[in-house]
Formats: C-alpha cells, structure tokens, sequence
C-alpha cells in the first residue's frame, strides 16, 4: 500500500474573511455602505467589518448604512444569512455568528 503524502496546511488570511463579509453585506438590497464602529475605531479607519476566528469559528461583526424604505430587521437578517453563507461555501468554516450594527439611515435622495 502506497503512503499518501501529507497535504500541507491551508491557511486564511483574516482579510479574505473581512472582503468576502463586506461584499457580501453590500450586495444585500437595502444597506447603502458600510461605516466604521463609533468610538476609537473611527479614529483609525476601520471599514466596517470587524471578524475575529475562535476556535476555528468565525465571528463576523458588520456596521451598516441602511436605505429609509428598508425593513431594517429583514435587512439585517438577510445580511446575517448571506454572510453567512458566503463564509461557509467560499471559506469552508463555520461562522458561530454574525452581528448587524445598523449605524445609521442614509438621506433621501
């Protein structure tokens, strides 16, 4: 019997998981943008996505600028469940949660 050779390790980068949580979020009908966290975040240009791995879980925080008609609940929801699955079809990980900051409302046009 032949020995297979061992496969290596893949790695992913925390950045490829924060792209493909805000691109995903922003192809959600309803969210305009996202913004950077209040507080000292905004001092330093965070862009709105936060994501921590724990145990090889994901945790996705997602601070976000919604359209006035939107239902704000469905469209954080929605945003929950397509991160959601972007994460685990795309990644291959588990996704223990993914929190929707709505920050704000934009103008009317």
């Amino acid at each position: 019997m032949e020995e297979q050779p061992c496969p290596g390790r893949i790695t992913i980068a925390p950045e490829v998981l924060e792209i493909t949580a805000r691109l995903t979020a922003l192809a959600v009908p309803g969210v305009v943008r996202l913004i950077s966290p209040p507080g000292m975040s905004r001092l330093l240009r965070h862009d709105g996505v936060k994501v921590e791995v724990v145990d090889n879980k994901v945790r996705v925080k997602l601070y976000v600028v919604t359209k006035p008609d939107v239902n704000m609940l469905n469209v954080g929801r929605h945003i929950q469940s397509e991160v959601t699955r972007a994460i685990q079809d795309m990644v291959g990980m588990e996704v223990e949660c993914v929190d929707v900051y709505i920050e704000d409302v934009a103008p009317t046009e």
